[in-house]
Formats: C-alpha cells, sequence, structure tokens
C-alpha cells in the first residue's frame, strides 16, 4: 500500500514513520492498548523504540521511560 500526499507523490507507510523519528507519535495496538512518546528508532520491520513512554487503557496512565514495540502489533500510527 502507498499513500499520496497533497502533491500526488507516492509514499510508502515505512518512509513516512522514519520521517517521524524524534516526533511524538501515538501508537494504538490490536490488543487495544495505547502509547504515545517520541519515536527514537524504527526498522524495516516497523519495530518501534519510543522514549518518554505514556500507555493509556480505558481506566489508567502508566509512565515507562523507553518501550519497544513489535511491528505486527499495531493497529495503527499517529503522527502529530
Amino acid at each position: 500500500m502507498k499513500v499520496a500526499n497533497n502533491d500526488e507523490q507516492i509514499i510508502k507507510p515505512l518512509t513516512l514513520v522514519y520521517r517521524q523519528i524524534g516526533e511524538t507519535i501515538t501508537v494504538y495496538l490490536k490488543s487495544g492498548e495505547k502509547y504515545t512518546g517520541y519515536l527514537a528508532k524504527v526498522d524495516n520491520y516497523m519495530n518501534l523504540l519510543i522514549e518518554d513512554a505514556v500507555e493509556e487503557t480505558s481506566n489508567r496512565t502508566t509512565r515507562y521511560g523507553r518501550i519497544l514495540i513489535r511491528g505486527n502489533n499495531i493497529l495503527l500510527i499517529k503522527t502529530v
């Protein structure tokens, strides 16, 4: 799947994620968890290393220093 921006240029989703390194992102997992933090690293399998991560579930919020999210668990990545 490729994404077209306003200029009708084709951009691969992994390229968009790489451009977000150093930026704040929100990651929704297939299991229902939601994590927000600064994207530190990403690889070709879309494994993400997130700094200053905050996990949000339906009834609580937990802060973590650094987390690794395996790419095959990701449902959606929201950029700011």
